[in-house]
């Protein structure tokens, strides 16, 4: 038996708004990391749906300062090159695509 994960229609969602935007994409992705490459969206789903439903502004610094606080600052590419994390430049479509999720939830 398939039992959905609480997080798979968060990760739908990300994926039809934000990965079709990434630049970092791989060939048949997503997702990634079965292609070698670690997304932050895949690695930290939950800690962004976190940072989304605790903060509201209808400015992005605030999600921002969350994501550098609660997942870049533990995260291990953390002052590397080459982090795989999108976040930083679709962090927008992000907050968008998780608060849309939200409002389907409430709704019901």
């Amino acid at each position: 038996m398939n039992v959905p994960d609480e997080l798979d229609e968060y990760r739908a969602e990300l994926r039809a708004a934000v990965c079709s935007r990434c630049i970092e994409r791989l060939p048949n992705g997503p997702p990634c990391a079965p292609l070698g490459k670690g997304c932050g969206i895949e690695r930290h789903l939950a800690g962004l749906v976190e940072i989304c439903r605790t903060t509201d502004s209808a400015l992005i610094d605030p999600y921002v300062d969350k994501l550098h606080d609660n997942i870049c600052s533990a995260c291990e590419f953390k002052d590397k090159p080459g982090c795989p994390c999108p976040l930083n430049y679709l962090l927008q479509l992000a907050v968008e695509a998780v608060e849309k999720v939200e409002r389907r939830r409430t709704a019901i």
